[in-house]
């Protein structure tokens, strides 16, 4: 069968395209883990944005795909159905299926869509090798239901609705007979961290924390599997011998298991795969109890940028965000403090830099206490990833803020992390908003000396584009003083606005009606 694994197009603010460009991990390890006969296509969107349309079109024509899978976060959602929609308009035998953290938690979303046939709900690997089994056990005919019946973690649609099968139990990766991620399979190409070719690996699923605004543990519960080392570096070697320069470490949480980390750290070094640039999410505990020894092993090597999930530094905001217990400094079995200060010392002390993951806006947030969290990030992060409390399907969070009645905007297109989307009980969403982005701007300049000295050629190249993005609404009245930051902010949530809708309205079927009609586009 021909199989096309499309991811969405819609980006974050803090990882603007001209600068950071990741592909989709878990589309190639769907095309590394179906059946070796059928012809896969990888097609990350992002690297098309300016082009989407056009792409999508030509994809079709020239892969002419019986199966269509669709990797969905909840912001990219709307944009996600206005592709299925085209799709079918584009070659209406296609089968469409959908997955990711939001089909996986929000299924009902999709099951409306007459477009979409099946939603695969948590792992996929297995799941979509099952469904195109029973596909090419069928036929011709799409919907059988005999053999979709058996296929834990689906579900499909019947002349009367979608039928939802059982869940799919979680893989034990250490003894699962997953195999690589098929890389050779993308189409497009240009995936790049500040100019050095970037590629991802993963080297364990799952956290065993509860924090209520994680997707992670509603989509698959409170585990941790990890792949055994070999696998890793197996998993290393192969995104270096196709052209990566950087490998960012997906995990959920690699810090779980410090020992294993730790020794995954000397394999690297041990392997000579200490030559690239290493990105890596990580806990600030463990970091801090055992930075002594580790940071030093993370800085051999090759780890260049560390995102701390700092979370906050209040102990009120952690209690809300059931993410005190992972933040805390022990000594002696004893809570002595956050950890957050300790962690980045012994990151700063070995040459890498910080990425601040903080979360500001929670239900009794006030101005001082945002201004704390925002001073934290100024004196002691290299680059902020400042992000808002967002109400996403399923997580403990959602139904805080709904008892609350928290929650402004129901747009789940909003749902990106940087648009504040929820109230406190002393702030509207807006002002929350515009605090975090009228800091965040200038916090972000302060990176760029150490990103010229490591990547000159990229950032002489690009600086113009990343300023442009950093400091969007700015005009030569307001860098005068001639208009205030609230009229800057104005334009800039403007422009955040009409970037999520071009991704939607490029995609409308009724395009491709038109085409499909001029005789500009075959099926």
């Amino acid at each position: 069968m021909n199989v096309l694994l499309l991811s969405m197009p819609d980006s974050f603010e803090h990882m603007p395209p001209m600068a950071i460009r990741m592909p989709n991990g878990a589309l190639a390890s769907l095309a590394g883990n179906v059946d070796s006969h059928h012809r896969v296509a990888i097609a990350d969107l992002i690297l098309v944005q300016s082009s989407l349309r056009s792409t999508i079109e030509r994809l079709v024509r020239e892969i002419e795909p019986d199966i269509v899978g669709l990797s969905v976060m909840t912001f990219q959602r709307a944009t996600a159905l206005a592709i299925a929609k085209l799709l079918r308009a584009l070659r209406p035998s296609v089968r469409i299926a959908v997955g990711g953290y939001d089909p996986s938690l929000a299924p009902a979303a999709y099951e409306g869509c007459r477009a979409i046939d099946f939603i695969v709900r948590g792992e996929g690997e297995q799941t979509l090798s099952d469904l195109l089994r029973a596909l090419e056990t069928a036929g011709a005919t799409a919907h059988a239901p005999r053999q979709l019946a058996a296929i834990a973690g689906l579900s499909y649609r019947l002349s009367g609705g979608f039928v939802r099968n059982a869940d799919r139990p979680i893989m034990p990766l250490a003894s699962s007979a997953l195999r690589l991620p098929n890389r050779r399979a993308r189409v497009l190409g240009g995936y790049t961290l500040l100019g050095r070719t970037v590629d991802v690996v993963e080297t364990s699923r799952g956290c065993t924390f509860d924090c209520s605004f994680c997707s992670i543990i509603e989509m698959r519960g409170r585990n941790f599997h990890p792949y055994p080392i070999d696998r890793v570096l197996a998993d290393i070697a192969d995104a270096r011998a196709n052209g990566a320069e950087a490998i960012f470490l997906v995990d959920d949480n690699i810090t779980l298991d410090i020992v294993r980390f730790e020794a995954l750290c000397q394999a690297i070094v041990d392997a000579g795969f200490d030559d690239m640039d290493y990105i890596v999410q990580a806990m600030t505990a463990p970091i801090a109890r055992h930075g002594a020894r580790l940071a030093p092993l993370m800085k051999r090597a090759g780890f260049r940028y560390v995102f701390l999930g700092i979370e906050n530094v209040l102990d009120e905001d952690l209690r809300f965000l059931r993410a005190r217990a992972k933040n805390a400094q022990r000594e002696h079995g004893r809570t002595i403090g956050n950890a957050s200060i300790e962690a980045i010392r012994h990151l700063h002390e070995h040459g890498m830099y910080v990425v601040g993951g903080l979360i500001v806006g929670n239900p009794d947030d006030t101005r001082s206490s945002i201004d704390a969290n925002l001073e934290f990030a100024r004196r002691y992060v290299d680059w902020p990833y400042i992000q808002h409390p967002t109400p996403y399907p399923g997580t403990p969070m959602t139904r805080d803020f709904r008892d609350r009645g928290l929650i402004v905007d129901d747009d789940v297109s909003h749902y990106d992390g940087t648009t504040a989307v929820v109230r406190s009980e002393h702030l509207t969403a807006e002002d929350i908003e515009f605090l975090r982005w009228r800091a965040e701007r200038w916090m972000k300049l302060r990176h760029l000396p150490a990103a010229l000295g490591h990547n000159p050629l990229f950032i002489l190249r690009n600086a113009f584009a990343m300023m442009a993005h950093t400091f969007a609404g700015t005009s030569l009245r307001s860098m005068i003083g001639l208009e205030d930051d609230r009229a800057v902010f104005a334009r800039y949530r403007e422009r955040r606005r009409q970037e999520r809708e071009s991704y939607t309205s490029d995609a409308e079927p009724e395009r491709a009606h038109l085409r499909l009609s001029q005789g500009r586009v075959r099926a």
